[in-house]
This record gives C-alpha cells, structure tokens and sequence, in this order.
C-alpha cells in the first residue's frame, strides 16, 4: 500500500487524502468524448482509499452516457478533482495535478487509455 497523499482543489476548498494503488509513473488520459476535452491526466485509486477531508460540500458531480463514471469538481473553482471510474468499478481516478508536490509535466509523455471503445458501452 502507498502512503497516505493530498490532493486539494485549486481554491482549497476541496481537499483529500488518497492512497494511490498506481505510481504517479502510470499516470495516463483517456480519450473518451468528455476526458478529451478535460485532459487531466489521472492515477487510479481503490475507492475505499478516496477520504473527503474538506469541502464534501462543495463538490459538485457531472455524470453522461452511461451514468457509470461520476466526475466530481469543486464548485468554487471549477477543478476536476477525482471520478468513480466505469472501467473499473470499486475504482477511482484521481487529477494527477491536484496531488500536492506533484508536477504533472513531469510524467510526459503519457500514455493515453481507450475511452472511446469501451466494452460496456454496446
């Protein structure tokens, strides 16, 4: 198991403690239709080691297609913080750059995960 990381919002309202259950190396993108125009890279996290430790209340959630992936934000600031993941229910992505000492240029270049085609979608 990983250490215990933050991970906060651009305002600060939002923050969180994750145990990531990937390296920071394998961050990656997805190229679905929404992630294309988001284009947070992410690193996965077992849902169960996903804690709100400020600002529940100021997370907003976006949900499309199949209503499986739950995208959550700040409400404040507009920052993509983390998301259920549909590809692996149980499992969340988490903004490789809300993690705080993390520089996301710093895992270029990064691999990018077939959203497009994804099984459960037909």
């Amino acid at each position: 198991m990983s250490e215990a990381r933050r991970a906060t919002c651009h305002c600060g309202a939002v923050e969180l403690r994750v145990r990531l259950e990937t390296p920071l190396s394998e961050a990656a993108r997805c190229d679905c239709s929404y992630c294309r125009r988001r284009a947070a890279p992410n690193v996965s996290a077992r849902k169960e080691d996903v804690e709100v430790l400020r600002g529940a209340d100021q997370l907003t959630l976006y949900s499309f297609g199949t209503r499986t992936a739950q995208h959550f934000f700040c409400k404040i600031c507009g920052i993509y913080v983390y998301h259920e993941r549909r590809s692996a229910p149980g499992h969340c992505g988490i903004n490789l750059g809300t993690l705080k000492g993390v520089n996301p240029a710093d895992y270029e270049p990064m691999p990018w995960n077939d959203g497009v085609n994804h099984p459960s979608d037909s």
